[in-house]
C-alpha cells in the first residue's frame, strides 16, 4: 500500500473512531477516564485525526469500550460512507413508533416476552443499530415499520407489542414533537 494511500486510509479510521465517540457523547477525557487510562486523549486524538495508524488489538479494545463491533470503527466503501446521525431511508415512517430503554432490554427476562421473543427483540435492536450505523448507546429511533418487524417475528399484533413492552417497563415517551425514540443509559457518564 502506498504511503499516500495509508495516510488517507489512517485519517479515514480516525474519522470514524471520532464519529463513534462523538454519538457516545463523550469527550477524549471522559474516555481517558472511564477506561481507566486505558485510552490516553492525546493518543486517541491523534488516532482521530490520522496522526497514528492504530493497531488491531488496541482497536478491537477500542470497539469493546464503545460497545460496537469492531468493523464499525472501519470506514466504509469511501464513497458511501454516512454523516452523523445517518437518515434512514424509512424517516417518513418514524410517527407511531415508541421509546425502548436498551439497558433494560438486556435485563429483560423471559416472563415479558417469552425467551425467544427477549432475545429476539435484543438482536433485532442490535441490527437496526448496525444498519444507521446508530452507535450512541442513548437513542435510537424504533419506527413504525419497526414496529410491524417485530409484531410479524413474534406472532403477534403491533398493539400486542406495544403492549408487552408497555409491562416490564421498556417505552419511555419522548420530548421530540410525539416522536418516540429509544435509549441505553450509559455507566460511563
Amino acid at each position: 500500500m502506498s504511503e499516500t494511500l495509508m495516510s488517507s486510509y489512517t485519517r479515514l479510521v480516525g474519522e470514524r473512531l471520532r464519529r463513534v465517540r462523538q454519538q457516545q457523547r463523550l469527550s477524549l477525557q471522559a474516555v481517558e477516564a472511564a477506561s481507566g487510562e486505558e485510552f490516553r486523549a492525546s493518543v486517541l486524538g491523534a488516532y482521530e485525526r490520522g496522526e497514528r495508524v492504530i493497531s488491531v488489538p488496541r482497536l478491537q479494545r477500542l470497539a469493546d469500550f464503545y460497545h460496537v463491533p469492531v468493523d464499525q470503527l472501519l470506514p466504509q466503501d469511501p464513497g458511501h460512507e454516512p454523516g452523523p446521525g445517518a437518515a434512514d431511508p424509512a424517516a417518513d415512517s418514524a410517527g407511531d413508533g415508541l421509546t425502548i430503554d436498551l439497558t433494560r432490554v438486556e435485563q429483560l427476562g423471559p416472563e415479558s416476552l417469552g425467551e425467544a421473543g427477549a432475545e429476539m427483540l435484543g438482536r433485532y435492536l442490535s441490527t437496526i443499530q448496525l444498519q444507521r450505523q446508530d452507535f450512541n448507546g442513548r437513542v435510537l429511533t424504533v419506527r413504525r415499520d419497526d414496529l410491524r418487524a417485530l409484531a410479524a417475528f413474534l406472532d403477534v399484533s403491533v398493539e400486542e407489542v406495544r403492549r408487552r413492552l408497555d409491562a416490564p417497563g421498556l417505552r419511555r415517551p419522548s420530548a421530540a414533537g410525539g416522536r418516540l425514540v429509544a435509549s441505553r443509559s450509559d455507566p460511563r457518564g
